[in-house]
């Protein structure tokens, strides 16, 4: 078989679409005649989820039909160069172009293609420099491919990267599966270590442990964006700090003040409930009312105890119209059941020797993630230099 490769750009290849949205003024154009592709339709596989959205007979005179076995790019925003294949008759969204290869060629070949670094290189650095990356239909249709002429061997080599991704593929999952069973592990003893109830054990509400409690609220012009002391907001609770008071302010507020002690379970009361951080007596400021935590003097239940159980907890916050929130009166009625503090110390070094278990499992499957999608790459590499055929 002829082994020659040529060069050439998507536009001298097949026929290349742009879609676009009818009018969601008129609801009849929409329905489930033809499936209505957008970004969020891609999966990771470069399937496309076809049940989503929909167009009516109507809506596809008003869109541009692609043909089955067509690669679609968006081409426009965070996700641009993402890349999938499909199998059916489509229409798309104007964020997406398509490319449909002419009869001569392999689909799938050219849809592996456009998943190489190279391809994906060329598609950045084509959408420019803008806050928001986009690379247009003329734009797209310069890129270059390079392909053997020979449609049996773009066949072989698709061949071979089809069963090596679907090895890949598989590698993810039994990982994946891994650090499911871990974290289920972890999630099961802990649920059973706080359910439990009865002989040896206490019941009470949080809020009899020990006092909700929050610092002073800071007003906006005693913040800056550089300065003495981190002041930490909900967006950056358990992050890095990007705005400060002046130590004055600090120590004034310190004293007069709530103020947790090192140790103390600081717990987020809005947007996402529940995050925990663990006070190190650093120091810090945090805003009023979004951050609190309970005043514990250890007597009953450790701090390292309650950190586990807020991991678990069923915190039910109200609703609000944009957010939720946990409330005083809604943290005070939680309630705890738990050991003397000797078993509290035992339950606690296991669930940490578990969640320590876990994290290591996550940082694990992380390397092991980057290593599989590194080997994608290096046999896409592979394949588009004639090694593979």
């Amino acid at each position: 078989m002829s082994q020659v490769w040529v060069t050439e750009e998507l536009s001298q290849l097949g026929v290349i679409k742009t879609g676009n949205t009818p009018k969601t003024s008129v609801k009849e154009n929409f329905g489930d005649f033809i499936p209505f592709i957008k970004p969020a339709n891609f999966s990771k596989d470069g399937s496309l989820d076809y049940d989503q959205d929909g167009l009516s007979e109507l809506g596809l005179k008003s869109s541009r039909l692609i043909d089955k076995n067509s690669i679609l790019m968006v081409c426009i925003g965070a996700t641009i160069g993402k890349t999938g294949f499909t199998n059916i008759d489509i229409t798309c969204n104007q964020q997406i172009n398509s490319f449909t290869p002419n009869d001569n060629l392999y689909p799938r070949f050219f849809y592996y293609a456009m998943l190489s670094q190279n391809f994906q290189r060329n598609v950045i650095l084509k959408s420019g420099q803008a806050t928001l990356p986009i690379i247009n239909k003329s734009k797209w249709s310069q890129l270059k491919v390079s392909y053997p002429q020979d449609i049996e061997i773009q066949k072989q080599i698709v061949a071979k990267l089809d069963q090596a991704f679907a090895d890949i593929e598989k590698a993810k999952s039994n990982a994946e599966q891994n650090l499911k069973n871990a974290k289920e592990l972890f999630e099961s003893y802990s649920q059973n270590v706080f359910s439990q109830c009865g002989e040896g054990r206490l019941e009470i509400t949080v809020g009899e442990i020990g006092k909700v409690s929050m610092c002073k609220r800071i007003l906006k012009q005693q913040t800056s964006t550089v300065g003495d002391i981190p002041f930490y907001k909900i967006g950056t609770f358990g992050k890095a700090a990007n705005a400060y008071i002046s130590n004055d302010v600090y120590q004034e507020f310190k004293q007069k003040y709530s103020f947790p002690k090192k140790g103390d379970i600081l717990i987020s009361a809005s947007g996402t409930i529940g995050r925990r951080v663990i006070y190190d007596g650093k120091p810090g400021y945090f805003q009023d009312s979004n951050i609190v935590w309970i005043d514990n003097d250890e007597k009953l239940v450790l701090n390292e105890y309650l950190y586990q159980f807020y991991g678990v907890c069923d915190w039910n916050p109200s609703k609000g119209a944009t957010i939720s929130r946990l409330y005083n009166s809604d943290l005070r009625k939680i309630k705890l059941s738990f050991p003397n503090l000797d078993e509290q110390k035992n339950q606690v070094a296991q669930m940490v020797k578990l969640s320590n278990q876990t994290q290591s499992l996550q940082i694990s499957y992380q390397k092991k993630l980057d290593l599989l999608n590194e080997l994608k790459q290096s046999i896409l590499q592979k394949a588009f230099n004639g090694e593979l055929a």
